[in-house]
């Protein structure tokens, strides 16, 4: 069998974040960098899975058997558990995939830090889909309670707005590219949320999720057709006050940067990851603000946003 190769995007979720989850509709960007998977034929009749960060250092390896799925070695076990379910769920949804037996090696590659949050298991999960040719959206819900807009972002070659309602789900590329890009860059806080833990955080703090849902959906409608940056940081400003005060929550501009010149908003899980940053102000001094408050990871709409013609970038 020859070598087959994947790759997925990366993602950041710019309005919806929570809500999402009941409904709302959310705009997303797929990122330039993402991760690849590499399938070899190996010796033996066992799955050889190693896992390299964007530095190239293996982070993660491990033996699994094609037989029952079971961890013969691995270098740590919830990692190995993970791998193990997508792959009982990648048979599942295709009896043929993997039924021969024949060994493999599965080599995994992020393009990004492990801690940046923009989607080290999407990724994953869409590329071990296109692997087995199965549906990445029902791989997805078998090993995750995530919404999914990041497998829509996986292959995307545009922005996209997703929406999952109960019994389906929608999501189309658009041609959101406003004149005031220019203005929007995204920062890393350097403190790595659990998708999982923020989720159950919202389920239990919000008491009338449909309501938050369609007020959040009014928003990224209106962020969507924002024809200018004040229109656009306005909104920016109203989903951080509405989120906030639903899930009890302090702004990230309130808690940390309170007399930042311009707008924050929180992306993803609050508290970590990245956040947004709208501001008219130079980037050099837009850098040297965060810089001086030990924060030297920001990047400009331009830089993350991925296109078919941009390439990848290193961190």
């Amino acid at each position: 069998m020859p070598s087959k190769k994947f790759h997925s995007q990366g993602k950041l979720l710019l309005f919806g974040e929570y809500a999402v989850l009941d409904g709302a509709k959310a705009l997303a960007i797929p990122c330039r960098q993402g991760q690849s998977l590499q399938i070899k034929p190996h010796r033996g009749s066992d799955l050889i899975w190693e896992c390299y960060d964007h530095n190239n250092e293996l982070w993660f390896e491990a033996q699994i058997s094609l037989y029952d799925f079971s961890s013969i070695r691995t270098s740590d076990q919830a990692t190995s558990k993970f791998v193990q379910k997508l792959l009982k769920g990648a048979v599942r949804y295709n009896t043929e995939f993997l039924n021969k037996w024949n060994g493999f090696k599965a080599i995994s590659r992020l393009e990004f830090p492990r801690e940046w949050g923009l989607g080290s298991s999407s990724t994953i999960i869409n590329n071990v889909a296109n692997w087995a040719e199965v549906n990445p959206f029902h791989l997805h819900f078998y090993v995750s309670s995530g919404s999914g807009y990041d497998i829509a972002c996986a292959e995307a070659e545009s922005p996209v707005v997703y929406q999952l309602k109960e019994e389906e789900l929608s999501f189309s590329e658009i041609d959101f590219d406003p004149s005031f890009t220019d203005k929007l860059y995204f920062l890393h806080l350097g403190n790595k949320q659990s998708s999982q833990v923020a989720i159950s955080h919202y389920s239990k703090s919000v008491k009338k999720r449909k309501e938050l849902a369609k007020k959040v959906t009014e928003l990224t409608d209106l962020a969507i057709e924002a024809k200018s940056y004040l229109d656009f940081k306005t909104l920016v400003d109203a989903h951080e006050d509405l989120l906030s005060t639903e899930i009890g929550l302090e702004k990230v501009k309130d808690q940390r940067f309170s007399d930042f010149f311009g707008s924050i908003k929180s992306l993803g899980a609050w508290g970590g990851d990245f956040a947004m940053i709208v501001s008219d102000a130079s980037r050099v001094e837009i850098e040297t603000y965060f810089s001086a408050k030990g924060y030297d990871t920001l990047r400009a709409y331009d830089e993350m946003i991925y296109t078919p013609t941009n390439v990848n970038v290193t961190s």
